[in-house]
């Protein structure tokens, strides 16, 4: 798609605000929320269609949200993990049906403690016993709760229910059942999304760091989901800031063929300062190359994303 000018750029960023919040909505307040399953699928319908349009512009947005903030962490986290699942989909050839339970079990993983998961996102203090005992048995009681407001897909269920169950961990892909293989695809992307997303006693992390920790979590194992995760994302996806061997600092704007490798939008030059236009750059293609992912909190003065956008949006993907 063509970020052609603002008022654009602010409709699309309106409509992955206006999707995240209702989420939200509904996971804050599933016992009252109309047709929980029905609102669930809707969502899940609206997130592909904003994929469909284009999947760097989303992740570039995805990535500049979760980045900045800790306010509806839950909702947020939420969104993050139906996107990356699928996009994981996608890459690993699931089946239709395979891929609905498991980006939907991504979206109401933690439903059974979503207040409090907000919570603790701005708590600075160490959880409590009480909400140690809510994190340790949320996912069965989520299971229980969405079975209870209508939800009949058993393996929908049965991942929610094991989403934090390290046993998966530890055993054969090739043996596990349909729904195992889908809970440690969710447990990966899981534990990615929240170590990018800030909390109230860390910023998030640079997106590398996370992506290195998931490779190496999964090194001995020969673990294809660490790569596909890896491979649609990209080792700095878009929306997330580096700083280049120049010195200079960009935020990735599309990801390439090469995964360390991105299209990025270079905003200052070597001494730090803004520049009035910024400047796309193929790292794939020519110096200088990726020093450092960078966090969110790198570039505190204010960037038009949507002049970024509009500058990208006629380069293909594979550059």
């Amino acid at each position: 798609m063509t970020v052609r000018n603002e008022n654009e750029y602010e409709d699309l960023l309106a409509e992955w605000s206006d999707l995240e919040s209702g989420m939200g909505v509904v996971l804050r307040n599933p016992d009252t929320a109309q047709q929980f399953v029905a609102r669930v699928l809707q969502y899940d319908r609206w997130m592909q269609g904003l994929l469909q349009r284009d999947q760097d512009v989303g992740l570039y947005l995805l990535f500049q949200l979760a980045g900045h903030s800790a306010v509806g962490y839950s909702a947020s986290h939420a969104l993050v993990s139906a996107v990356l699942c699928q996009l994981m989909a996608k890459e690993l050839a699931l089946p239709p049906s395979e891929r609905d339970s498991l980006v939907r079990a991504a979206f109401t993983m933690n439903v059974a403690m979503t207040a409090m998961q907000d919570v603790l996102a701005n708590q600075t203090d160490r959880p409590s016993q009480d909400q140690q005992e809510m994190i340790r048995t949320h996912p069965v009681k989520a299971a229980v709760l969405l079975r209870k407001l209508g939800v009949q897909d058993k393996n929908w269920l049965e991942i929610v229910s094991m989403h934090h169950d390290d046993s998966i961990e530890r055993a054969d892909w090739k043996q596990l059942k349909p729904s195992q293989r889908l809970t440690r695809i969710l447990k990966m992307v899981d534990r990615y999304a929240a170590m990018i997303s800030p909390r109230m006693t860390r910023a998030g992390r640079t997106a590398t760091e996370s992506a290195r920790s998931i490779m190496a979590s999964a090194a001995n194992q020969t673990d294809e989901i660490a790569h596909a995760l890896v491979k649609v994302v990209g080792m700095c996806p878009p929306g997330t800031f580096v700083r280049l061997d120049n010195a200079e600092v960009a935020v990735v704007v599309k990801r390439s063929s090469k995964a360390n490798q991105p299209l990025v939008a270079i905003v200052t030059n070597p001494e730090g300062e803004l520049l009035r236009i910024p400047r796309l750059h193929a790292t794939a293609q020519a110096y200088p190359r990726i020093k450092q992912a960078l966090g969110a909190g790198v570039v505190h003065a204010p960037l038009s994303h949507y002049f970024i956008l509009q500058m990208s949006s006629h380069i293909k993907a594979e550059v």
